[in-house]
């Protein structure tokens, strides 16, 4: 069996989308002759945003995980070490003086990202399971973008070794970047980080088509060596889960909502529906900027809403079937389109219809159009919006039976053909 190393700062107890998806292949990677060995940050030293201990029962008893130290550089400028900002501060919205010079300074005094202070622990680790494992594959996946220069230093010391970057978001093209104030040098210095990477590594991982074609644009040569492998579901999750059709037509968000995700448009949608003399529930289970909190209790009847925090995978996966219809939205920004969020792939599994906001040409229309599972619309498509929420109510449909190819059990079949 091939033993392969792969290197996260995302894992159990960690919770969150960052988690899922190396969680998962290498729950089924052994079934298809590969050995997963995890190199990852001990809980007690790490920054998660949010924690999901329900996960850690997902973990084969046989898989082996490695946990070392850390530097916490975010209690260098976080006053509450209890407050992690997900997503590199998208959901930060404090725009005083000392809130931008936060920001300035992850931007340009933590490049790649403040998570770097794993590195050296994670390295000098990695190094001791090459020697005694036999290691001849490394995975590093990110974000966090710092994960890939361990790859780095580790390809330099074995050069012998094949070393996969798994690239799951843009990097120097992510849609909250100019939030942190980059400075030309700072720019280029992080830009150098992201070519190198792609220079260095044997092969690439992207998660959709329009994010291996944007990487592909910084480097010759990176096409060549980039293949694309989705996120997936996990069919375990849903054994046993029965979906059902709330009293109330219900429609569900699960996950972040920062200022970047534009909705106002859904929310005039809302209105127009509603004025047809429909009822509904608009639920938000995770996080929501309180920008974005306001502005929707401000646009529609307060009673029709509900905020609820995050929860934990399982739980999450209830209130998607437990829904009447999913709401997807991609985040606003020159490289949406690339954007193919892992909840999208448990959305299809749920059997719920997806209604998208986003690029109608980004990768995650193309996934709901190909096979029918949704559809994706312009952000102020408010009348299409509209229509497509009321056709749900006349035309309910249960598509969980043509999303077995999404599966990570599938998915992996791919991947390790590619891993060789």
């Amino acid at each position: 069996m091939n033993k392969v190393l792969i290197i996260t700062y995302y894992w159990p107890p960690s919770g969150g989308a960052g988690v899922q998806r190396w969680m998962k292949f290498s729950k089924y990677l052994p079934e298809f002759g590969w050995e997963p060995i995890i190199l990852t940050v001990d809980p007690e030293y790490a920054a998660y945003p949010v924690t999901d201990d329900s996960l850690m029962a997902d973990i084969p008893s046989s898989t082996l995980v490695y946990r070392t130290a850390a530097t916490d550089y975010f209690s260098v400028y976080r006053k509450d070490k209890s407050k992690i900002p997900t997503a590199g501060f998208a959901n930060n919205a404090d725009n005083t003086l000392r809130g931008k010079i936060v920001r300035f300074i992850r931007g340009n005094f933590f490049i790649p990202d403040p998570r770097k202070g794993w590195n050296k622990y994670a390295f000098t680790k990695a190094c001791d399971i090459i020697r005694t494992e036999g290691i001849k594959y490394v995975i590093t996946t990110s974000p966090p973008h710092s994960t890939q220069l361990i790859g780095l230093k580790i390809k330099k010391k074995y050069p012998e070794i094949q070393w996969t970057a798994d690239l799951r978001d843009p990097w120097t093209d992510i849609y909250y970047y100019h939030q942190f104030y980059p400075t030309f040098i700072s720019k280029k210095i992080d830009s150098g980080y992201e070519k190198n990477v792609l220079k260095k590594a044997d092969r690439i991982i992207t998660v959709g088509p329009s994010l291996k074609n944007l990487y592909s644009q910084k480097l010759k040569g990176t096409a060549a060596k980039t293949e694309v492998i989705t996120n997936g579901f996990d069919e375990n999750d849903f054994a046993g889960l029965v979906s059902s059709t709330p009293g109330i037509f219900t429609i569900s968000y699960i996950g972040t909502l920062s200022d970047a995700y534009p909705i106002d448009g859904f929310m005039a949608a809302l209105n127009k529906f509603k004025e047809r003399g429909n009822d509904y529930k608009l639920k938000f289970i995770g996080t929501v900027s309180p920008k974005q909190k306001e502005f929707m209790l401000s646009s529609v009847d307060q009673s029709d809403i509900e905020f609820i925090g995050s929860v934990d995978h399982l739980t999450a996966i209830k209130y998607m079937i437990e829904s009447s219809l999913l709401l997807l939205i991609i985040p606003h920004h020159k490289s949406s389109k690339s954007i193919i969020t892992g909840k999208l792939f448990e959305y299809i599994a749920s059997g719920k219809p997806v209604l998208c906001l986003g690029p109608v040409d980004g990768d995650a229309a193309t996934i709901l159009d190909l096979y029918g599972f949704g559809k994706c619309f312009s952000y102020r498509d408010i009348n299409s919006i509209e229509n497509f929420i009321f056709s749900t109510i006349s035309n309910p449909v249960n598509l969980q039976s043509k999303s077995i190819e999404l599966s990570h059990r599938n998915i992996v079949k791919k991947l390790v053909s590619f891993l060789g």
